[in-house]
């Protein structure tokens, strides 16, 4: 028996709501692999979760993906050994811990070159990025893609995934500084939607093009325009709502708007069994070895500065990722 440091919710609500604690934690039982976590990722829908959004039972842990190093194994493991270097990304709410047991089947081998900070700041929403330009829309030369939010963790990756596929990327942010920060990680342009002519800047950096693709995490400041700036026969993919739910709409307006495909597709099915998951992880680590995908940390706090990193994302205060050091 050892302990463990972990947010933990008895309610939802404020930042605040997160009180860290100290658990026992046993031995890891078959199957598992005890780990002594180096670097925990941070994603949106934490806050939804925190917030009471994404209604959870409590009490609850928080948290989706980590990277770590493995401190023991449960019977039955026989891929992962003492000494690990490991990541995950559903296993589970609980990864906002110094330590915890995993399924073995949830995780993966970080391989040579790339740290664990790296790993857990991109491993969740590089697995996102993976199956929205691989999957939802299979992104190819001299597609024109527009990213929503694209200085935002998946919006980064997403950016330069498109780019190394051969698109012509358009970009949306909040503020002049977070589409320079686009536009410097690969975006053909970056369009600030805080201004009140947004959609006419988006459609002029397309040119006499529309959008083949468009990947909104916006949602209700941006869903509508998205419609409008898909060409026709494109496609729309909702995959988050950070400024609030979508706006709801009859069916036949895709139709009016040029025969669109409307999805709202999760990272959780595309990875719903090992063999898939490892075969897409291993998509992403080769993505970050060539370099069409990085890390880029834009912030990093503590376990006990965990209701910091929710405000500073909940104002959008931040660029990149948030890592959370044990």
């Amino acid at each position: 028996m050892t302990q463990a440091r972990a947010i933990q919710l008895t309610e939802f609500g404020s930042p605040d709501v997160m009180k860290l604690v100290t658990l026992d934690l046993p031995a890891p039982a078959a199957g598992e692999v005890q780990l002594r976590q180096t670097a925990i990722g941070f994603n949106y829908i934490d806050i939804y979760q925190r917030s009471g959004k994404y209604p959870l039972p409590t009490p609850t842990g928080l948290g989706h993906e980590a990277a770590g190093v493995v401190q023991a194994v449960g019977d039955g493991v026989t891929d992962l050994k003492v000494g690990d270097h490991v990541v995950y990304m559903n296993a589970g709410l609980g990864a906002y811990a110094d330590c915890r047991n995993v399924p073995a089947a949830k995780m993966v081998k970080i391989p040579a070159g790339i740290s664990d900070d790296d790993a857990a700041a991109v491993f969740f929403k590089a697995m996102t990025a993976q199956y929205l330009v691989k999957k939802t829309h299979k992104v190819a030369t001299g597609d024109v893609v527009l990213v929503h939010a694209a200085a935002g963790g998946v919006g980064l990756i997403l950016v330069r995934w498109a780019k190394a596929l051969g698109a012509k990327v358009i970009g949306t942010a909040g503020s002049a500084a977070k589409c320079a920060l686009a536009v410097s990680e690969g975006a053909d342009a970056c369009i600030d939607y805080t201004q009140s002519d947004w959609v006419a800047q988006v459609q002029a950096a397309m040119g006499s093009q529309k959008a083949h693709v468009v990947y909104d995490s916006v949602a209700q400041h941006t869903f509508m325009a998205s419609l409008d700036l898909a060409a026709p026969f494109g496609m729309v993919v909702l995959y988050g709502a950070a400024s609030g739910p979508a706006p709801a709409i009859e069916p036949e307006l895709l139709n009016k708007k040029g025969c669109l495909f409307l999805t709202r597709p999760s990272v959780f099915p595309h990875n719903a069994d090992p063999a898939t998951f490892r075969a897409n992880a291993a998509d992403v680590f080769a993505a970050m070895g060539s370099g069409a995908i990085k890390a880029t940390i834009g912030a990093r706090f503590s376990l006990a500065d965990l209701p910091a990193a929710h405000r500073a994302a909940e104002s959008r205060a931040t660029t990149g990722a948030i890592v959370i050091t044990p």
